[in-house]
Order: structure tokens, then C-alpha cells, then sequence
């Protein structure tokens, strides 16, 4: 056991967080996206919701601070009149972290493209639609 981990991340995503560098992005999934479709590097997180495991990465991981993006989401498909409840539970967990970011915003197909690239992706049983978010890895910085 270690202390100050998170209980939901697994020892296979820990390792994978650690094994990630700068620039390196990660795929927070819900219960409906692709995963295995997009990824050969799939982590199971059953039962985990998006904000648990979202508040639980970022008290690991450092977002980019170099990019004006460090995070993005998946738009809401046309004909899909809603904003996801989902994005306004992550920016507050992001308003409580030590992280600066602003959100991008791609169409689903793009999405998938752009996961495909990731290094991994966490399969969350998060069944809220649009629950997806790619965040990219930065530095830590010297205290």
C-alpha cells in the first residue's frame, strides 16, 4: 500500500500515469463510448464514475500548462439540445485543482480520432452522455 493515492486508481492506472510524459494524453470514458474501438491500452474502471475519477487523476497529474488546451470534451451532437450536467460537475472539480485550463470542444468523430492517438483510455462506468473529456498531461513544477 501507498499513502496519498487515490483508493479508485488502480495499480494499472497509477503505473500508466506515471509511465505517460509531457504532452501525453489520457481518455476519461463513460459507460457508452468505444474504448476498445479506439484503444489497444484500455483500463477498466467498472462501477467509477467521471467526476471520481477525474478528482482522483488530478490529484496525480499535472495538466499542460503550455498548450491552450489542456483538456477537451465531446460536443453535443446536433439534434442533442442540452448541455451536459456532467461538464459543469468537471469544471468545478478543475476550479479546485491547481490546474489553469480551458476547454476544447470536438465533434464526436473528431473525438475519436483523436483518442485513437491517446495512450490510454479509462473505461468509467459513468452512464451520463457526453462524459468524455482527453486530458493532456504537463510538468511538475519545482516547489
Amino acid at each position: 500500500m501507498l499513502k496519498k493515492i487515490p483508493k479508485i486508481l488502480s495499480p494499472e492506472l497509477v503505473k500508466t500515469l506515471m509511465e505517460m510524459g509531457h504532452g501525453d494524453e489520457i481518455v476519461i470514458a463513460d459507460a457508452n463510448f468505444p474504448c476498445h474501438s479506439v484503444s489497444d491500452n484500455v483500463i477498466r474502471a467498472d462501477g467509477v464514475s467521471g467526476c471520481d475519477m477525474l478528482r482522483s487523476i488530478l490529484e496525480l497529474f499535472p495538466l499542460d500548462t503550455y498548450v491552450e488546451y489542456p483538456a477537451c470534451y465531446m460536443k453535443v451532437v446536433d439534434g442533442d439540445n442540452f448541455t451536459p450536467r456532467i461538464w459543469s460537475d468537471y469544471e468545478r472539480i478543475f476550479e479546485f485543482s491547481d490546474e489553469n485550463y480551458k476547454i476544447e470542444y470536438l465533434e464526436r468523430f473528431d473525438f475519436y480520432e483523436r483518442a485513437k492517438k491517446s495512450y490510454a483510455v479509462i473505461a468509467t462506468g459513468e452512464t451520463e452522455q457526453y462524459a468524455n473529456i482527453i486530458l493532456k498531461k504537463g510538468v511538475l513544477r519545482k516547489s
